[in-house]
């Protein structure tokens, strides 16, 4: 089961955070199809926030088709977005792992792995870069 951690100073609506989290988990196949998320008394319980806010979450999943209500049992899963490279357990994540602690001995804080990565993110997907290209300039 998912647990969902609310950054209060973000600048992020918490509802969001609550759908960009479980959307997060549906990626990386730490959710999938038939598990029930924690009901919106577990999630208050765990993070002080309002009830509401959870069900707005909830209702913004199942409006896009991730999750589903079943009345009296919870809110479902109904599908996946994870992608077998993306999975927890990929060889990518590992890579990735190792290649945060190298940027950590090299002295990069969050924030600098953030921005490092962002602008990599932007240069590789941006709306310049065609599907499988890079997003390089040319020059000349």
């Amino acid at each position: 089961m998912v647990e969902y951690r609310i950054d209060r100073r973000s600048g992020i609506a918490t509802y969001l955070q609550i759908v960009q989290q479980t959307k997060q988990a549906l990626r990386l196949g730490l959710l999938e199809p038939g598990d029930r998320l924690p009901t919106a008394k577990e999630v208050v319980a765990a993070t002080a926030i309002n009830p509401n806010t959870v069900l707005k979450a909830y209702r913004e999943l199942e409006r896009e088709g991730l999750v589903e209500p079943r009345p009296g049992l919870g809110t479902f899963v109904r599908r996946s977005l994870a992608r077998p490279g993306a999975a927890a357990d990929s060889p990518l994540r590992a890579e990735l792992a190792d290649w945060t602690d190298r940027a950590r001995a090299a002295g990069l804080d969050r924030e600098d792995v953030t921005a490092l990565v962002a602008s990599v993110l932007e240069e590789c997907f941006g709306e310049t870069a065609a599907p499988g290209e890079r997003g390089h300039k040319e020059n000349g």
